[in-house]
Formats: C-alpha cells, sequence, structure tokens
C-alpha cells in the first residue's frame, strides 16, 4: 500500500522553505550555444535559458548535482541577508510610495 503525501505528521520536511533552509542564487554566465544537450536540459530545469538571467533557488542536493553539470555556464552565489528596516527607512519608503496629484496639462485639455 503506498500512503499519500497528505496522511502522516504535518510536520515541516525537507521540502519546506523556512528559515531553516538556505538558498542560493544561480546565474547564467555563458552561452548555451555549442554545448551538449543535456547541458543545455539542465539550464532550462534549472529556470535559466540565456546570459544575464538568475534564479534564487533551494541549496538540496538536487540542485546542487544540477549546478555541477553546466559549473562552466553558470555562477553561484549565497542569497544576501535582508537588512532589517529601521524607522527612518520606512518613513522614507512610505513617502515614496504616496500617489502625488496629477498636474498634466494633457487631461485638463481633454476636458475642454
Amino acid at each position: 500500500m503506498v500512503a499519500s503525501a497528505t496522511n502522516g505528521p504535518a510536520s515541516s520536511g525537507p521540502a519546506s522553505s523556512g528559515p531553516a533552509s538556505t538558498d542560493i542564487v544561480v546565474r547564467q554566465v555563458r552561452s548555451a550555444i555549442g554545448s551538449k544537450p543535456k547541458h543545455r536540459g539542465t539550464l532550462r530545469a534549472l529556470g535559466l535559458g540565456r546570459i544575464g538571467k538568475s534564479r534564487c533557488l533551494p541549496d538540496r542536493p538536487e540542485i546542487r548535482g544540477m549546478i555541477a553539470r553546466v559549473a562552466h555556464l553558470v555562477s553561484v552565489e549565497p542569497v544576501p541577508e535582508p537588512r532589517s528596516l529601521g524607522h527612518s527607512d520606512i518613513r522614507e519608503v512610505a513617502m515614496t510610495q504616496t500617489a502625488l496629484p496629477r498636474s498634466d496639462s494633457r487631461h485638463q485639455e481633454a476636458s475642454s
């Protein structure tokens, strides 16, 4: 008998991306033109497809294995820690997000 994924305890398993799991940023730095078809497929599986594109992926053995196959095409770095916003930073963000009234002359001409 095969147990379904819904049975069992509701604990966080290895597939969860909680605070204990770490992430890595994988960026494609070289072209896949001329590389083996398996390497191009691995890039697609990683979510990459063009130079400069990057993905934030969980740091798991499966992902590390795919990265090892295309290590000559990608660069890997840890995800930077998010900096906490202070009181003045939050106020600055809130001020930049407030909507300003439009004083566009095109709207005045269209209404007359």
